[in-house]
C-alpha cells in the first residue's frame, strides 16, 4: 500500500485513526513515527505494533527489518518525510477541513499575534466568521481556548479547522512559527495567503543560526501556490530573499515609504495612532488603538492578507478603526492615577526596542522598564535587551522571566553583561518579579510610564520544574490599588 491509498482509507468514517502517539495507538490504527525535538518516533514503532497498529508510516531506510520480519498482519509504509505524511493524514481524518476555507497564515519574529487579531477583526467585522491560531488563543467561532503552542501539533490543528468549519467559519488565520513550519505540521493546509513581519534575533537555541531561522520562514513562502500572495514587508531585509524563493504573487508594504500598499502616519500619542492607508490610488483614514510605528506596519501586514482574501479597502479600514486590543500587547492596566502602566509580550531586542522607542518621545515623565529574559532559550539576546533598555529608559529594573531550568541569578548576570554602565544608578536588578513589579510602581510619578515586558498575556511563571500563576497585570494591579 501506498501513501495515497492510505489517505482513501483514513477519509473513510469508518477508516482507522492515524496517531504519532504510540501509546494511544488501538487495534486497526495508523501509527506514524515523527522524529521530533527530543523522541524520534521510529523508537515506539514496535511499541505501535505491540498495541494493535495496522498500518506504520515510517521514513526510508529507518524500520528495523526484523520488526518487519516479525508482524505480517501489519503493513510498513516508508516515506521520504513522516511529519509531512501525519499532517496531510490528519487532515483528511477530519475530512480536509482547511480546504473548506480560506486560509491566511502570518510569521515573523514579532508581529504575528496582533496581525491575526486584526485580520479576525476586519472579517468579523465584515459579516463573516473567521477562526484563528496564535500564540494566545484558539478561536473556533463558537468556542475559544487558551493555546499551549503557537502553532499546534497537525492533529490539533485539523480537530480545531474541523470545529471552526462546524461553526461556520470561512476563513482561517493562522500564527505560523518558525518551529511549526521546520517540523512540517502545516502541511496538508494551502494558504491562500502568507504574511511576513520582520526577522530577529531569537530561536537560536533551535535554529543554532539566523540563516537556519530565516530558511525555516522561507519555507512557508515556497509552498504558496502562483494563484497565492505573499505579504511582504518592505522595510525586513530578509523579505527581498523570501521574494526571490516564492511563485507567490508578491504584494510590498512599507510605512511612510512608497509600496503596494502603504500607511502614512498622522499622529500618535499613548491613545492611539492616526494613520492614511493608501493602495491602488484609494485610500481610507484610520484610527487605531495600537501605538507605534512597528503596529502600524502590523495593520498593513493584516491588510494585504485580507486584500488576498477579497475584502475591500473600505471594509478593512473599518475592520482595523474598530480593533480594541490584543491582550498583552502594549495593554494598558487599569488605574485611576496619573503615570500609565503597560504590560507588553516583547521577549525580544528587537521587539523592546520598537516598544521603548515608541513610548519615550510620548513619555512626557520618566520611561520606566521592566524585563527579564526566559531561561532554556536563545542566550544571545540577553546582552542584546539590556542594550536597547539602557538606551531608552529613564529606570530600569532587571528580573527574572521564566527561568525553567536555570539559574535566575546567571540569567540576570548574563543581561547585565549588555549595559555600557553596569553601575549606573538607573540600574536595580530584583530577582523576584513580584517585588520587580511593586519596585516599579512605587517609583512612578507623575507622567511616567511603566512597562512590564516580556510575559504579556502569559499567567504563569516556570520555575524549574514548576509551574506557578503568575500574571503581570494581575501583579500591578494588586500594587496600583495600594498606590
Amino acid at each position: 500500500m501506498i501513501l495515497e491509498q492510505l489517505l482513501v482509507l483514513v477519509s473513510r468514517k469508518d477508516g482507522p485513526r492515524v496517531f504519532a502517539d504510540s501509546r494511544l495507538v488501538k487495534k486497526g490504527d495508523i501509527f506514524v513515527a515523527v522524529k521530533g525535538t527530543h523522541v524520534d518516533g521510529h523508537n515506539f514503532i514496535a511499541a505501535a505494533v505491540k498495541q494493535g497498529a495496522k498500518y506504520i508510516v515510517a521514513q526510508k531506510g529507518a524500520i528495523n527489518p526484523d520488526i518487519q520480519k516479525g508482524n505480517s498482519s501489519c503493513e510498513f509504509i516508508e516515506v521520504e518525510n513522516p511529519a509531512k505524511a501525519a499532517a496531510i493524514l490528519a487532515q483528511a481524518q477530519k475530512g480536509n477541513p482547511a480546504s473548506k476555507m480560506t486560509n491566511l497564515a502570518v510569521t515573523g519574529t514579532n508581529g504575528k499575534t496582533t496581525v491575526a487579531y486584526l485580520v479576525r477583526s476586519i472579517i468579523n467585522g465584515a459579516g463573516f466568521r473567521c477562526g484563528l491560531m496564535g500564540t494566545v488563543e484558539y478561536d473556533t467561532g463558537k468556542q475559544i481556548f487558551q493555546s499551549k503552542l503557537t502553532t499546534p501539533d497537525c492533529f490539533t490543528i485539523a480537530d480545531i479547522a474541523g470545529q471552526m468549519v462546524d461553526s461556520g467559519a470561512k476563513y482561517m488565520v493562522m500564527e505560523a512559527s518558525s518551529h511549526s513550519i521546520d517540523q512540517d505540521r502545516i502541511e496538508g493546509i494551502s494558504f491562500k495567503a502568507a504574511a511576513f513581519t520582520n526577522l530577529t534575533g531569537d530561536h537560536l537555541d533551535y535554529h543554532k543560526t539566523k540563516d537556519s531561522y530565516l530558511a525555516a520562514k522561507t519555507k512557508l513562502f515556497e509552498g504558496l501556490q502562483k494563484h497565492s500572495l505573499a505579504i511582504l514587508n518592505k522595510q525586513s531585509p530578509e523579505s527581498f530573499i523570501i521574494a526571490a524563493k516564492t511563485k507567490a504573487e508578491i504584494l510590498w508594504y512599507s510605512v511612510d515609504e512608497p509600496a503596494d500598499i502603504t500607511a502614512y502616519i498622522e499622529s500618535m500619542d499613548i491613545s492611539g495612532t492616526a494613520f492614511e492607508l493608501a493602495y491602488k490610488g484609494q485610500s481610507e483614514k484610520i484610527k487605531t488603538v495600537l501605538v507605534g510605528k512597528y503596529n502600524v506596519s502590523n495593520c498593513l501586514a493584516a491588510a494585504g492578507l485580507c486584500l488576498a482574501a477579497g475584502f475591500d479597502l473600505k471594509t478593512i479600514a473599518a475592520g482595523l478603526s474598530a480593533f480594541k486590543s490584543v491582550p498583552g500587547r502594549l495593554q494598558r492596566v487599569g488605574f485611576d492615577g496619573d503615570f500609565t502602566v503597560l504590560v507588553d509580550y516583547a521577549h525580544t531586542d528587537d521587539a523592546l526596542k520598537n516598544v521603548l522607542e515608541t513610548l519615550k518621545p510620548i513619555c512626557r515623565g520618566k520611561l520606566i522598564a521592566v524585563f527579564g529574559c526566559g531561561g532554556d532559550r536563545d542566550r544571545t539576546k540577553r546582552p542584546r535587551m539590556a542594550k536597547v533598555t539602557e538606551k531608552y529608559a529613564d529606570l530600569i529594573i532587571v528580573t527574572s522571566d521564566n527561568p525553567r531550568s536555570e539559574n535566575p541569578q546567571k540569567i540576570i548576570e548574563e543581561i547585565i553583561t549588555g549595559f555600557e554602565k553596569q553601575d549606573s544608578k538607573k540600574i536595580f536588578v530584583e530577582p523576584d518579579r513580584k517585588a520587580a513589579i511593586k519596585l516599579a510602581i512605587e517609583s512612578a510619578g507623575k507622567n511616567d510610564i511603566v512597562l512590564i515586558a516580556g510575559k504579556g498575556h502569559e499567567n504563569y511563571q516556570i520555575l524549574g520544574d514548576k509551574t506557578i500563576h503568575f500574571s503581570d497585570e494581575e501583579t500591578a494591579s494588586e500594587f496600583l490599588k495600594k498606590k
